[in-house]
């Protein structure tokens, strides 16, 4: 009886300790196919941080099929892309006031559009269709931008900043946004 007592128990502490360990490797977003990353540098007086996830290209097909035309994005992968400003700034010579805004995007083929959104802490979709958790009702900024071929191939998504404002680069594609 005291055997299976300890059994029961050695059997129990071992669920535990699987479980537990699985929970923790859950909450472990380095190792999330599309791992956080943080862009941030200084534009005039600003500190820009970028907070997103960075998804790989895997040989896929990225603009117009992995990422659809005309169509909102979250701008990464898992939770919707964090974009953070100390100081109020001009975005493609519009204003954005200092504050943190979840950052969507629309590609297209010729213009891009970056959506600065008063909304954040949220996942970036909310179905398997991949309709965004934009709400159109808090964008607080829409500005338009014109793609160009990046001058490296980016097998991981990234966002850069520098002196005269931050770019997406991914693939063969790298998105200006000009900021003072």
């Amino acid at each position: 009886m005291k055997k299976l007592a300890l059994n029961r128990y050695f059997v129990l502490t071992m669920a535990t300790l699987f479980l537990s360990s699985m929970l923790w490797a859950q909450g472990d977003k380095s190792k999330r196919p599309s791992p956080p990353a943080t862009a941030t540098g200084k534009i005039g007086e600003a500190t820009i941080t970028i907070d997103y996830s960075s998804p790989a290209v895997k040989g896929r097909q990225i603009w117009g099929s992995l990422v659809p035309y005309d169509k909102v994005w979250r701008t990464g992968a898992n939770e919707a892309t964090i974009f953070q400003t100390d100081k109020d700034i001009k975005v493609e010579g519009k204003t954005l006031k200092a504050g943190k805004y979840s950052l969507y995007t629309i590609p297209g083929k010729d213009d891009w559009v970056f959506i600065f959104n008063s909304q954040t802490g949220q996942w970036g979709i909310k179905d398997e269709a991949g309709t965004t958790t934009e709400d159109p009702a808090k964008d607080v900024l829409r500005v338009t931008v014109k793609p160009e071929k990046s001058e490296t191939f980016n097998e991981r998504m990234k966002f850069v900043v520098g002196e005269k404002g931050f770019a997406l680069e991914w693939e063969n594609l790298k998105m200006p946004v000009s900021v003072k």
